[in-house]
């Protein structure tokens, strides 16, 4: 045994020597400055400089050590979880959290709050709860499982919703449903990001559409509505965000999972005319959207499947990286649009955030509302 030990110690030992040689090839040889002044102190600075940022010893370090994780463990930095078939999910939909059921009650009590701040102004809430992306694609999680807190969230959460009266379609049953009829093309989650793909978003944006109460569609009561077309511009490479929990590049790099390809999706007017008399004269927009990343990345395209499947204008109001209940309070009491209130406000809520506790005071302040998704204001991938 000791010898097999010694064994298996030289071996990686020379692996890491090797790995550090290539790495130390890759050193930029330094060059001193033009006019340097040897005396000054700015040649040492500078190749201090030179060195600390391009050599390659903390970064190997990571590498390696990540590397190991990844091919021994099927762990990757704390925040993602390593799943079968270069799946990976991010660690949110997989663990259990204190006082986990307390902050689940707080937050399902506070939406029904919300619904009747908004009613006060004449305004419909409709609630697109975003289930767990391990929930739809339970075939691809490895050998960590979700905690059972997690067992029946989607269902629990949305029975309070209905039982509360408030309209939230069932995205679960929807998203699965477009999982299986899109079987051979692109999915409704990406595979290395935390995120739905466009496909998921618009098959969201119809369900809502579903649930949406007929007087609080735009529109309603008018002759003509808003013509909204969306299409597919090309498909693009995409890096998903749970790579950075994989701290493999760059000498490691082949080991990550295949890179994935995203449609890059436009929703635009099919003609100006469409909407005069409609939204030309409009006090207030007629759909507001409100929410998390889903909502405010434009990569998702989810304002631009709403606006297709609403046929009516949408204001974008989400914010990335505070959870979905922050941007909501953001929205009723520092927004200048709720005296003139929309006939329509979506409120997207990943059930993910639902047993996480949030620090729901917010300050006042005039938020900027996102930029609808028209000609030329597409994020570029």
């Amino acid at each position: 045994m000791r010898a097999l030990t010694l064994v298996q110690g030289s071996l990686f030992a020379v692996f890491v020597l090797g790995v550090a040689a290539a790495a130390l090839s890759r050193i930029v040889p330094f060059h001193l400055p033009a006019g340097a002044d040897w005396f000054d102190g700015k040649v040492a600075k500078a190749f201090e400089s030179h060195y600390d940022e391009r050599f390659p010893g903390r970064t190997l370090g990571t590498n390696i050590w990540a590397a190991i994780d990844y091919l021994l463990f099927d762990e990757g930095r704390p925040g993602v979880v390593v799943g079968r078939d270069d799946w990976l999910y991010t660690d949110e939909e997989f663990k259990t959290y204190p006082d986990a059921e307390a902050s689940v009650a707080t937050h399902l009590a506070l939406i029904p709050w919300v619904r009747d701040e908004l009613a006060r102004h004449g305004t419909q809430l409709v609630v697109a709860l975003v289930p767990s992306k391990a929930r739809i694609y339970p075939e691809h999680i490895g050998a960590r499982r979700p905690a059972t807190l997690h067992d029946g969230l989607y269902d629990r959460a949305r029975s309070a919703l209905l039982d509360a009266g408030i309209a939230a379609p069932d995205l679960a049953r929807a998203l699965d449903a477009c999982k299986r009829e899109r079987a051979s093309g692109p999915g409704v989650f990406l595979r290395t990001d935390t995120h739905w793909t466009p496909a998921g978003a618009q098959c969201a944006a119809l369900a809502l559409r579903a649930a949406t109460p007929v007087a609080a569609l735009p529109g309603h009561g008018h002759s003509r509505a808003a013509a909204y077309r969306t299409r597919v511009e090309r498909v693009a490479p995409h890096r998903g965000d749970l790579f950075s929990f994989l701290p493999l590049d760059p000498y490691f790099s082949a080991l990550l999972p295949p890179a994935e390809e995203i449609e890059v999706r436009r929703t635009e007017l099919a003609s100006a005319t469409d909407v005069d008399g409609l939204l030309g004269d409009a006090a207030a927009p007629q759909v507001v959207l409100v929410g998390t990343s889903y909502s405010a990345d434009a990569r998702w395209n989810l304002t631009g499947a709403l606006q297709e499947a609403l046929q009516g204008d949408v204001v974008n109001y989400a914010q990335v990286g505070k959870g979905p209940f922050e941007p909501m309070l953001d929205y009723l009491l520092n927004s200048d649009a709720v005296p003139a209130a929309p006939r329509l406000l979506v409120w997207e809520i990943p059930e993910r955030y639902l047993p996480i506790a949030q620090d729901l005071r917010v300050e006042r302040n005039t938020p900027t509302p996102a930029p609808c998704p028209r000609d030329g204001d597409q994020e570029a991938l």
